[in-house]
């Protein structure tokens, strides 16, 4: 005679053999996780439910009928974070980052395993709720934001160099409002011989309790020497974006790099690659190898010319440390829990139990593959990191070889498409 325990068992295995009670809604399986926030490198199982991270264990059993993911030979990490984009373009000015080069960013991100980019300045606090409307609000990518010190960001040397309005406490009222997405206070390209476009910068980044980035133009002035930028401007915490550009003094003429990058790092810059289409050249970045000064964190820069250039996307990026014996946990690291602390978002980039189920699915290939700077320079290499697969709370954002989808079958009739 079945008691009432032995009947709910048999119930329980009977509907776990059908298939009929997944507990959860994707498992990638098999794959090396790298998730160096929870200082976690070795094969193990993630489990995903709705829209979060269920469980990461190194085996997780599921019925035969529940969906998982084949992993087996790839790695498993965190969604990418990106902290240097421009993905905002709305004036139609020629040539102009905020006119016609920048991204939609779900049209390029998850391709390349980016689940987080952050615009860095493309709008200024006059016009960034007309980005937020735009592409933000709109975007399966998450979207965060450095907002531009000059009132309408990068849309021209006009806006750019006119210090009238660049208002630290309007965008700092700005970044209050929309505390949810905006990040951090953008300066760049400012080109005269004083510190306006810093100090008022910095100003706005201290009212509103976000940090500063700061692309310091493309010369080397003896007026605004960046050996004053990084020591006595900038606030610990605060991101010196383009390190391997060499337009700034960051290289010495001997071919070292500038002593001052490390004095900064120990009193707490940040420093981020920014790669970009004018802004990494080989010359500055072997000396960043040799030396062992790495970025904090890997970024892209991304726009129109520089995706078409040496920059391409995250993986090209991330590839160029890799063949320099840069070792995967800490490619990642640079593009995942490291850009997170700098933008002060630290549920992001993670794998945590409970966390958003951002994950990127990335394989090394082994090969002979080319990487340009930003003078066309090639260096060859032999590794080659690509995306297999990018999961956005839970949601396929990208598959480059239907890795998370079923077997067509014979007689399958055509459906309604898959969102």
């Amino acid at each position: 005679m079945l008691t009432p325990m032995k009947t709910m068992m048999l119930m329980m295995m009977a509907a776990f053999e059908l298939g009929a009670a997944c507990e959860y809604e994707m498992v990638i399986a098999g794959g090396t996780v790298v998730d160096p926030a929870n200082r976690i490198f070795r094969k193990m199982d993630v489990a995903i439910e709705g829209s979060r991270i269920a469980r990461v264990a190194e085996k997780i059993a599921v019925a035969k009928d529940c969906k998982v993911v084949d992993a087996t030979g790839l790695y498993v990490t965190p969604g990418l974070i990106d902290i240097h984009g421009h993905v905002y373009a709305n004036t139609g000015i020629e040539k102009e980052l905020a006119g016609e080069t920048s991204f939609v960013p779900d049209g390029v991100a998850p391709r390349s395993g980016v689940t987080t980019i952050v615009d860095a300045g493309t709008s200024g606090w006059q016009n960034f709720e007309d980005f937020r409307k735009r592409i933000i609000d709109r975007s399966r990518t998450r979207v965060l934001a450095f907002i531009n010190i000059a009132n309408r960001g990068m849309s021209g040397s006009q806006y750019e160099q006119d210090t009238k309005g660049m208002d630290s406490a309007a965008l700092a009222g700005i970044a209050k409002k929309h505390k949810d997405i905006v990040v951090g206070v953008k300066t760049a390209h400012y080109g005269a011989p004083d510190w306006t476009a810093v100090e008022r910068a910095v100003e706005a980044g201290r009212l509103a309790n976000i940090p500063v980035m700061v692309d310091f133009g493309t010369h080397h002035r003896e007026a605004r020497p960046i050996e004053k930028l990084l020591m006595e401007k900038l606030r610990p915490g605060d991101i010196y974006t383009h390190l391997y550009s060499g337009l700034r003094y960051e290289q010495l003429p001997t071919g070292k790099l500038n002593p001052v990058l490390w004095e900064a790092r120990k009193r707490g810059i940040l420093f981020d690659l920014g790669h970009g289409n004018g802004s990494f050249f080989w010359t500055v970045a072997k000396a960043g190898f040799a030396e062992k000064f790495l970025p904090d964190t890997i970024s892209t820069d991304l726009h129109l010319r520089s995706w078409m250039e040496g920059m391409k996307d995250m993986n090209n990026v991330m590839s160029k440390f890799l063949i320099h014996g840069v070792g995967i946990e800490e490619v990642i690291r640079k593009s995942t829990v490291e850009a997170a602390k700098a933008i002060r978002r630290p549920e992001l980039g993670t794998l945590s139990v409970g966390a958003e189920a951002d994950v990127a699915v990335l394989r090394v290939e082994k090969g002979k593959f080319g990487y340009m700077d930003n003078r066309r320079q090639r260096v060859s290499g032999d590794q080659r990191l690509t995306t297999e697969l990018t999961v956005r709370a839970g949601k396929v954002l990208y598959d480059l070889n239907g890795m998370a989808s079923e077997e067509w079958k014979p007689g399958t009739l055509p459906g309604a498409r898959m969102q």
